[in-house]
């Protein structure tokens, strides 16, 4: 019997790692995890510990990084990605993109594997183009207090593409839009987790802004679906992978009060500097190569996204984040 394909997934207790894990071993892969747990939860992974083809490793990836044996593929998402972790951590956050990437490539030359990495759209910046294609080279302010993890994001495509065109590497780049779903962390500052965390708390809804700029949400299942069929594409420039069903803050924020039937109001407070106001992928590469496009709606993808956080403990719900203090 011929033996597993072995993948690595850096980020592996996160929100996006996790399900990789997940989705990876139900396709019969043996799963390394690794994660330093910064910001990752080992509860993400514990349901797959007692597996054979799952192993989880403590390890922070900006260190030498070691995989005995064969390794066949590298998902590489271990960063922070929420603005309450990298405007706290932003030398770590800088350190994950560039010396963590610069790692991972080495191990992929060093094994003959192949690697994707997880970019993100906010390579974009506050964009000057929309919807916003591959093609468009962004709009970043690279001191502002955004910057430590747009940058990050950009050297890492940039390096990725430089082992790909000099030592001849295997390398795919997702370019993440908004994504949600069960293993959120209610409280990481995202717009979603917060307003609904904000609701089940009976608080009313902040808006940073005046509510105009826009996101667009993907469902995590749909992400993965994606970034599976990247990984096993053969195209090598950036793709990027998210739903664009525009929506404001404001209507936003409207859904979601909806949703849990609560009976706040919406407060608004002044837009943080370098926010984006707009955001919408235009993933006609994704469905060209891929054939990919998402097929949860908004509507469904809440409802499920809902469902988890109601479950969540009161200490949980009412946790302020403390991981760096």
């Amino acid at each position: 019997m011929p033996a597993k394909k072995k993948i690595l997934i850096t980020g592996a207790a996160g929100f996006l790692g996790s399900h990789l894990c997940e989705r990876f071993t139900k396709e019969g892969f043996h799963v390394i995890g690794m994660d330093n747990l910064i910001t990752g939860d080992r509860k993400n992974v514990e349901h797959l510990f007692h597996l054979e083809t799952f192993e989880f490793f403590h390890h922070d990836i900006t260190k030498f990084v070691h995989v005995p044996g064969d390794l066949h593929y590298i998902l590489h998402f271990a960063s922070p990605a929420s603005p309450i972790d990298y405007l706290k951590i932003p030398i770590q956050t800088l350190k994950v993109g560039s010396l963590g990437t610069h790692n991972l490539l080495g191990l992929a030359k060093a094994k003959n594997a192949r690697i994707l990495v997880a970019s993100t759209s906010e390579v974009y910046g506050d964009p000057l183009v929309h919807p916003q294609n591959e093609e468009y080279w962004g709009n970043v302010n690279p001191v502002g207090p955004r910057g430590v993890y747009d940058e990050a994001k950009r050297f890492q495509e940039a390096i990725t593409m430089a082992y790909h065109t000099y030592h001849k590497l295997e390398t795919r780049i997702a370019r993440i839009f908004n994504t949600y779903g069960p293993r959120m962390r209610l409280n990481d500052g995202r717009v979603l987790p917060a307003f609904i965390g904000q609701a089940l708390r009976g608080e009313d809804l902040t808006i940073f802004g005046d509510g105009s700029q826009t996101r667009s949400f993907c469902f995590v299942d749909d992400l993965v679906e994606g970034i599976c069929r990247l990984l096993m594409s053969d195209y090598a420039l950036p793709v990027n992978l998210g739903n664009p069903d525009e929506i404001t803050i404001s209507q936003f924020a409207e859904e979601i009060i909806k949703l849990t039937g609560t009976k706040q109001k919406a407060i608004y407070k002044p837009l943080p500097q370098d926010d984006p106001r707009q955001r919408q992928p235009d993933i006609s590469r994704a469905k060209k190569i891929l054939g990919w496009e998402p097929r949860v709606s908004r509507s469904e993808g809440l409802k499920i996204t809902y469902n988890y956080f109601k479950e969540l403990s009161r200490e949980d719900l009412f946790k302020k984040e403390h991981r760096f203090s």
